[in-house]
């Protein structure tokens, strides 16, 4: 058996419903996974799921679900009901996140207790709330957060993003170290620049040309190129595997300072 084939698996994915998200959800579909959908907007995310399950003719096997991941009551609930369709989750995308850009002087308390709740909470909320249940269940699992480049490194104006991605990393290494012993794996990957409806003006304009300009491969990312990565978190090509950060991002790290 490939060792990327993930049938038999129920995965689940935050901020699924567009962007890098919505691709995750696909690959994982495409390589067997029942996959759980999860986010805000339920409308569409309904039409994606729909979507995803017809493309890889299992239409019973891709569904969408409304969460807040702000709410614990709100994860919960949802991962209950997605193990109850599906199957135990075993994986884990933890893709939900925000941004507010703009001068540190001008970041207001509300701001910033936004991207917190959602970038840093959020994601321990949902990490927590699927390894109790594999603890429950007595079955191993992979949780794989979605950090960023500005998790390791920064740039100016983002302060409240760059310091959530950087908790993102040190926590993947916390709950790793915590939760080997019970056969869960906590990875992370850290994208560069990805063109997404987020980003797309900023990466368009003279200054997020400006950026791209200083990527060693000078472009942005293809979401294809976030499949490899993904794919070996979530099987077990990386079995042995636990609190590794994974950059993808065109040497944008190594950059020249």
């Amino acid at each position: 058996m490939n060792a990327t084939d993930l049938r038999g698996r129920t995965a689940l994915v935050t901020g699924a419903f567009s962007g890098l998200g919505l691709h995750f959800a696909r690959v994982l579909a495409e390589h067997g996974a029942k996959v759980a959908l999860v986010g805000r907007r339920i409308e569409l995310g309904r039409a994606m799921a729909d979507e995803v399950g017809r493309a890889v003719e299992r239409p019973a096997d891709v569904r969408a679900y409304a969460v807040d991941v702000t709410d614990a009551a709100s994860v919960r609930d949802t991962i209950a009901r997605a193990s109850a369709d599906l199957g135990v989750v075993r994986i884990v995308v933890n893709n939900a996140g925000t941004a507010v850009r703009g001068p540190s002087l001008d970041v207001t308390e509300e701001d910033w207790n936004d991207v917190v709740d959602v970038n840093l909470s959020g994601v321990f909320r949902v990490a927590q709330a699927t390894a109790r249940e594999m603890v429950r269940a007595g079955v191993p699992g992979s949780i794989i957060n979605i950090a960023s480049i500005l998790g390791l490194r920064v740039r100016a104006q983002v302060a409240s993003y760059a310091a959530t991605k950087a908790a993102v990393v040190q926590l993947t290494k916390a709950l790793a170290l915590e939760w080997a012993e019970r056969g869960i794996r906590v990875n992370a990957i850290a994208p560069g620049y990805f063109e997404t409806d987020i980003n797309r003006d900023f990466l368009r304009s003279e200054a997020g040309q400006a950026v791209v300009a200083r990527v060693p491969q000078k472009r942005t990312g293809r979401m294809p190129e976030l499949d490899g990565p993904l794919l070996l978190l979530a099987s077990d090509a990386s079995s042995y595997m636990t609190g590794a950060v994974i950059p993808v991002d065109g040497g944008h790290l190594v950059s020249t300072l």
